[in-house]
């Protein structure tokens, strides 16, 4: 009888050992619960510590208490690395244009307002151009053909906007 108890338990081990995982963490869950009553605090063991700092953990996160750690520090608004004038030109995403991946940067990224090509900058440097956007922040994420050196080309959404643009020369500020 006995060894047909341990196949039967084998034989349910085998279908679900969730199932068994499970009642094993509710009868430890169990014996957690019970075993800080029957012995006093000052009898019990020093890893019940642990259980007793960990259960107080829970009470005060379910009644959502907060300690007061303190101010976080501020950051220091630093200002741009360096400000240059710079030839500044418009594109959009026609392959005349660009490559056969109009839509597609130089690091990957898919074009979108804020992105801007620029051969001089490394990828991902962020540009404020002050004059014209105030405080929007470009990104670098593409590039000219090899001819511009010092120059940037901002992504526009419409052709027309783009030959509206123009070329002009303006200030950027570069974030490092």
């Amino acid at each position: 009888m006995k060894n047909l108890r341990i196949q039967s338990f084998v034989h349910t081990a085998k279908q679900s050992p969730i199932e068994i995982a499970i009642v094993a963490v509710m009868v430890f869950a169990l014996f957690v619960g019970i075993m800080p009553n029957i012995v006093e605090a000052d009898e019990r063991p020093a890893e019940f510590a642990f259980i007793d700092k960990l259960t107080s953990l829970r009470i005060a996160s379910m009644q959502n208490q907060v300690k007061q750690y303190g101010v976080f520090p501020k950051s220091d608004l630093r200002g741009p690395s360096y400000t240059m004038t710079v030839p500044a030109t418009a594109y959009n995403s026609e392959i005349g244009q660009t490559d056969s991946t109009p839509f597609i940067t130089a690091s990957g990224t898919h074009v979108r307002p804020g992105v801007i090509a620029a051969n001089f900058l490394p990828i991902g440097t962020r540009v404020k151009i002050p004059d014209l956007y105030g405080d929007q922040v470009f990104v670098v994420e593409d590039r000219m053909n090899a001819r511009y050196h010092k120059r940037v080309d901002i992504w526009m959404e419409h052709h027309a906007d783009a030959i509206a643009f123009g070329v002009k020369n303006i200030a950027i500020e570069v974030y490092n």
